[in-house]
């Protein structure tokens, strides 16, 4: 096995989408019985990948390294203590390492259901575990609420969408284009709004005067003041992205008794990821929902994609590398 050579994409050092090489590399190993070695199909793109990339990122990986949380494939070698999969089955994964590249060990794969492919799968891993975990495990949100998420097009927010109609959860969507509010009602969206339109806050307000139990803001440092402003009574605000400080009016926290928090995945437990992991598993069996692949690159147009999710603002859906 140590003899075997892999394609995948490597990291010598942090900085720009220029530093990610395509080399040939060592085959990965599996070091304890509770690992399984994936042969890649497809990997996610996320936005953390590029932080890490760039060495701006609270917990860097050791140089050289592969990036990618997210992906998906067939199993070809199985740990002894392994019970959910083995050799032969389609799997996905996400929030491990590695996942751009012909091969790679996993701590926790996952089935992937008959009619779900492998760049769907791929996008599975931190776009529907974060959505699950605030959703759900953070939030609590249940049938009944009414929820905003505050830029909806993208992986999180599209997962966030498809996620709530599973539980009939009333979920409303902003977008930045009409192509942009035209998929969200594909994804099931209750009502739509354009944020870049002047006027569009005044909107919800009308259609929505008892407010929101809870908002998921994609953009904290441009929305937050103006999500506290949307609240139901006891409302909260969930934080899944952020890219610079802002001004918010407390005064409106009072108001309501609302209450804001932060949504980070790497602060989830083993035992939370499995959770979600599994629940993901149920949802797809559930439903006719899947991630919406928005491009698909080659193994060496990663950098590429890299640059794309960072600057195409408006984007719909999951950007994938297929690894066939």
């Amino acid at each position: 096995m140590s003899k075997r050579i892999c394609r995948a994409a490597v990291v010598h050092r942090f900085g720009g989408p220029e530093t990610i090489e395509v080399a040939d590399c060592g085959m990965p190993q599996i070091k304890n019985s509770n690992q399984v070695l994936v042969r890649n199909h497809a990997s996610g793109i996320n936005p953390v990948d590029t932080y890490i990339r760039a060495g701006q990122y609270a917990k860097l990986p050791t140089l050289p390294y592969s990036p990618g949380k997210d992906g998906a494939g067939i199993v070809e070698l199985v740990g002894d203590a392994v019970r959910n999969v083995k050799a032969g089955d389609r799997v996905w994964y996400g929030m491990e390492s590695g996942s751009a590249g012909e091969y790679n060990v996993v701590n926790r794969p996952f089935p992937l259901p008959d009619g779900v492919s492998y760049s769907e799968g791929a996008s599975l891993g931190v776009p529907y575990m974060t959505a699950y975990r605030a959703l759900f495990h953070l939030a609590g949100a249940k049938t009944g609420d009414v929820i905003l998420v505050h830029g909806a097009s993208g992986g999180v927010g599209s997962a966030l969408m498809q996620l709530a109609a599973w539980r009939n959860i009333e979920a409303v969507g902003t977008a930045g284009s009409k192509n942009g509010l035209q998929y969200l009602k594909r994804l099931g969206a209750k009502h739509v709004y354009n944020h870049s339109e002047t006027g569009y806050v005044a909107k919800m307000k009308d259609d929505y005067p008892g407010g929101f139990n809870y908002i998921f803001e994609m953009a904290a440092h441009t929305n937050l003041n103006t999500d506290l402003g949307l609240l139901a009574p006891r409302g909260k605000v969930a934080v899944i992205g952020n890219r610079s400080e802002t001004t918010i009016n407390a005064r409106q926290l009072m108001v309501t008794e609302g209450a804001v928090f932060g949504v980070a995945l790497g602060m989830s437990t083993e035992a939370e990821l499995a959770d979600f992991g599994h629940n993901i598993v149920n949802f797809l069996k559930e439903t006719e929902h899947r991630p919406i692949i928005n491009k698909e690159y080659s193994l060496e147009q990663l950098g590429q994609a890299h640059k794309d999710i960072m600057e195409n603002s408006g984007a719909k859906g999951n950007l994938v590398v297929k690894i066939d």
